[in-house]
Order: C-alpha cells, then structure tokens, then sequence
C-alpha cells in the first residue's frame, strides 16, 4: 500500500464507522462537498465530439463546475491516444455517494455514469472504497497511486467584525478558544459584545460531511493539545469528553453540507441580521472566497449574479491543529477503464497541473496540488497565505473509532417534530416503482428515523384538511418524546396511514411551531421537518407572507428551524422555500419521488 493511502486510512475507517451508525450499507449518502447534492449532474464537454471516445470524470461538487470549464477547454485542444480522439466530461456528484456507489460496483441506473477518473473532496473517500470492498471481498478500483489535483485546508470561519474582536488577522484562535466562548454564560459578552448574544457554531455532521468530520478529528486533539499520536485513553479520558461536548453544545445544528449554513448566513445579512444567525462556522478555506464574492455555490457560472455580503467572512487557522483536503485524481482500474481511457485520465490531469490551468483553481479559491496559495488567498478577501502552521496526523483506526463513538454520545440532541401530508394527491401512482408516493414516503421515513439517538426527541403530525374532531386540519399522532420510545410507535403509525383530502400547509405549520415554542429545550437543536407534495388547499388560512413573518420574527436563540421538503413535482416550491428560509433551516427538493429516501437521510442528518 502506498504512502498516500496509508496517511489517510484513519480517516476514511472513521468514516466508515459513521456511516454505518447512521444509515447502514443500503443507504447511498453524499459529503464532502460544498452543495452535499448527490444527484448525477453532466456539467462538461460542451462541443460536439460525438465521433470521440467518452471519458466520465466525477468529481466532487465543489469543484466540478469549474473543473467542467477546465474540461471544454481541454476538448479544444483536440485530444487523442494512440490516435483515438478522446472527450472529457465532467459529473458531479458528492464524495461520499460516490465512495458508496464504487464500493457496491456502481448501478448505472441508481449511481449514473460510471466514472473512468474520480476525483472526491479527499483521498479518505478512496480508501474507504477499499475497506469495504476488502470486507465484500471484492476487488478495489482504487489504484495505489493517488496524486493530488488541488488543495484547500479546514478553517473557522467567522463574520469579520467577530474575528476582529478576537484579534483577527494578528492572533489566530483554535479549538480550544470556541469552547471558552461556548462555556462563557456571557456568550459575546466575554469578547466585550454582549449584543451578539451566545455563540453559536455551524459544524456540518462528521458521519457525512469531510468538513464536520475534520472539524470533529481536531476538537478530541485540542482537548489534549497533541498534534499526533492520540490514544484511546485519550479519547475516553473525562476532560476530553468534558471539552468536546462543550464545543458540540454551541452548535445550533448539524448539516449535511457546509452550504445550508453558508446561505443562511447570505439571506440573514441580507436583512441585515448577519450576526444573529451563526457565529463561526467549519468549512474549506476556498468556501470563505465564495462566500465572499455572493456565490456560495462556487459555481463559475453564477459568479456576479449575487453581490457581495453586507458582513464577509474571515478565514482562521486553528491553531491547535487542522486537516487539509488534498483532492485526489484516481484512474480507477475497474472493468470498464480501457487503457484508452486510463492514458486519457492522465494525460487530463498532466495538463490540468500546468501553470495557466492551477492558476484557474487558485483564482478560485483553491491551493495548488503542492498546496501554494494564489494571490486569491490574502487578508482583504478573510484568508491568510500562510494557513495551516499545525496540521494534524490522523490517529490510528481504533482510536478513530473510539472518537466516532464517542462523539456520537456527546454531540447535541435533537427536539424534532416530523409533519408529513396525506393529502389525496399523495396517493398518486410513481411511474416505474410501482407504488404510490405516500408508500415511497412512508418507506422513507420509517427508514430515517433509525438516525435518532435513543435521548433525542421526535414525534409526529399529519396533515390534510379536517382531519382533527375539532374540525383543524392536522392531527397529532405522537407527542414529542424520547426517541427510544416514541420512534417505534412512529414507524407503526406511519405505516398505517392513508391519503385523503387537501393540503392545509400554512394552518398546519402555523399550529406546529406554536406549539413547539411552548416547550423549546434551551440545550436542543429545535426543528420541525415538513413534507409536502401540493399547494395550501385551505381557505381558513391562505396568509403565506403572515406565516413567513411570524417564522422570522422568532428570536434567534429560540428559533424553531423548519427544514422542508418538496415531494413531487406539484409541489410549492416558493413556498417551501420561503418558509426554510425565514425560520433558518433549508428547503429539500424531491421532485423526482424515488428520490425521497436519500432526501429523507439528508435531511434528519441535521439533526
């Protein structure tokens, strides 16, 4: 096994492990990448060359519409092997779904294009590729070499005025300084800014995300101020526990992608509340250029569309460590690679390490393969050409392991309420699965809701019209509760229901969130999760802008965020979206119902 493959075993087994704590081998999940979208999308290969060989790259989200740019470009040039002309295409799908789909053998049909060159966030996705191919006993498509495409390291980042009050470009801050401030009953106060209330910290959830789980990796080395050689005794001692928890107690809740806080925080400063919704937040240092210019997507594409940030972010490097992205090009050796295209997949990336194309991926926001900043990189744009001056050495797969479970004890509970529509049109047949969409969602939810812990807190309502006795359009089937026990009566009501009637949307959201903030615990991510397939049907309430006003309005630090779901095409989708938007929680599109399982885990990965 090579040097590079070695380096990031620990990483990928603890991985692995979250993995299959939270959704098990059937489940095919996204991370590590900016969007977290884990749907196939061709991006490159603009021209006609239809008489060429086609070469699939995917890559992860986050650079793979400025890699499909790269990959126009080089088609130009007319390349060919052996005199076979060849044609680039970049897709784009996220890292951990595509670990997933390589390591069960890639279905077309559920996975799209087969790669010929993969290129995830972070070599940790290759490797566990091979872990659980060795487990199948199958082989590896993973060669033993895994150079590097570009770099970017993990930083803190933070809504420049709070950096500033920090020391922010002078002194940097780490780990250790956020727990202070998570602890302090001051919040703010501590820093002299009593104004900004609690700090609150955006961390995506380390079992999906390459961020979250980097960021998780560094908070156990902080509590023991190593940089290398963590042990188990290290990770079960007390303290260390005390001071990751106390760090896990700031976050106002987990994602499945760095970009669900990266808009809030975008739509909050935009009304002029850019320090209200999170205080720092754990990403990719090319996320804090993005961020910057008003395209947190990176997308070249949509580069202008958007100005810049009232408040723009800035950029620290831990001081008590962090890890780097290092962006792997992986040839795969897999059945379908012909040595065409294996020569192809190198000779793009030889050309992709010259000068002017590096250059491309460090004007945004990227390190070179070598890790050498662009002029991108400097303090006016909240980035420091220096960076990381302690990267960590990732610790032994059963020390990974023990962090894994042990984060999985500590992290902050969930308080959730599911609100799921019966209305008549969910009884619609999907073509091709053979079912209806209540059954596919049904199956969905009964299957997501196994990622609660047993001390987490769930319950359920439905919705249609005059479902209740009193006449109100929803019903209650289980009070919020303990997960352990509320979870399995769940899974039997949900199986149980039936579609019937119109969608009351707004009354039925409106009752929900007054409801929650009669009981809103302090020390839990509050949330309410929404499916819905139609639009309000229910002339007793037809006040969207009311609702949109009452769900903003809400103190920040007793928001009950509403994440929702668009099931099906008939669903409002403005709607939904401006309802997440302005209780700070994020809009889902399953517009495709076959894809409500995979929308579902996303979803309750939040929590």
């Amino acid at each position: 096994m090579s040097t590079a493959r070695r380096s990031v075993l620990p990483l990928v087994l603890a991985g692995i492990i979250g993995l299959a704590l939270i959704i098990g081998a059937r489940i095919l999940l996204g991370g590590g990448g900016s969007s977290g979208d884990d749907d196939p999308i061709s991006l490159g290969g603009g021209s006609d060359r239809s008489d060429c060989l086609p070469v699939n790259v995917v890559a992860s989200s986050e650079k793979a519409a400025l890699l499909s740019e790269l990959a126009d470009s080089y088609n130009g040039t007319g390349p060919s092997v052996n005199g076979q002309c060849v044609d680039m295409t970049v897709v784009s799908k996220a890292s951990g779904g595509a670990a997933q789909a390589l390591a069960r053998g890639w279905d077309e049909v559920i996975d799209g294009p087969r790669p010929d060159v993969w290129t995830p966030a972070s070599s940790s996705w290759a490797v566990l590729v091979n872990q659980v191919s060795a487990e199948q006993d199958n082989p590896s498509p993973i060669p033993d070499d895994l150079p590097s495409l570009v770099q970017t390291p993990l930083v803190i980042a933070m809504p420049k005025p709070m950096a500033e009050a920090l020391g922010w470009p002078k002194q940097q801050i780490g780990w250790s300084d956020l727990v202070d401030l998570a602890k302090s009953t001051e919040g703010w106060g501590a820093a002299g800014h009593p104004e900004w209330g609690k700090f609150k910290l955006g961390k995506t959830n380390p079992n999906y995300s390459t961020s979250g789980l980097n960021a998780t990796i560094a908070s156990y080395f902080a509590a023991t101020g190593l940089s290398s050689d963590l042990t188990l005794k290290n990770v079960a001692n007390p303290q260390t526990r005390a001071f990751v928890k106390d760090l896990e107690s700031s976050v106002v809740h987990y994602g499945d992608t760095t970009l669900t806080f990266l808009a809030n925080m975008a739509n909050e400063a935009a009304a002029g509340k850019g320090l209200t919704y999170v205080s720092a937040v754990t990403v990719e240092e090319k996320s804090v250029l993005d961020y910057n210019q008003g395209n947190p997507t990176g997308d070249p594409a949509k580069a202008g569309q958007t100005p810049p940030p009232q408040i723009p972010l800035v950029a620290f490097y831990p001081d008590d460590g962090t890890l780097v992205s290092d962006n792997p090009w992986i040839v795969l050796d897999a059945p379908w690679v012909d040595a065409v295209k294996a020569q192809a997949g190198t000779d793009f990336l030889a050309w992709l390490k010259q000068p002017s194309q590096q250059q491309a991926f460090t004007d945004a926001g990227f390190r070179t393969y070598e890790g050498q900043p662009g002029p991108v990189i400097n303090a006016s744009n909240g980035m420091l050409p220096t960076g990381a001056t302690n990267v960590l050495t990732p610790p032994s797969p059963a020390v990974l392991a023990a962090i894994e479970g042990s984060w999985a004890e500590l992290r902050k509970r969930a308080h959730v309420l599911l609100v799921m529509d019966v209305s008549g049109s969910m009884a619609e047949p999907v073509p091709d699965a053979g079912t209806d969409k209540l059954s596919l969602a049904k199956d969905a939810a009964i299957g997501a809701l196994d990622q609660f812990a047993p001390d987490d807190e769930v319950g359920l309502w439905v919705f249609s019209t005059d479902l209740g006795e009193s006449g109100d359009p929803f019903v209650e089937l289980v009070p919020i509760g303990a997960a352990k026990d509320t979870v399995p009566v769940m899974q039997k009501d949900i199986q149980r229901l039936i579609a019937d009637g119109g969608t009351a949307l707004y009354a039925t959201l409106r009752k929900a969130q007054s409801r929650m903030l009669t009981d809103l615990p302090p020390d839990k991510i509050n949330a309410i999760v929404l499916l819905s397939d139609g639009r309000n049907e229910y002339p007793a309430d037809t006040d969207l802008d009311g609702l949109v006003r009452q769900l903003n309005g809400e103190s920040v630090d007793t928001t009950v965020r509403v994440f929702t779901i668009g099931y099906g095409g008939a669903a409002d989708t403005e709607a939904l979206l401006a309802i997440a938007e302005a209780s700070r929680g994020k809009y889902y599109e399953a517009t495709d119902p076959a894809s409500i399982e995979k929308v579902m885990t996303s979803v309750l990965s939040n929590f």
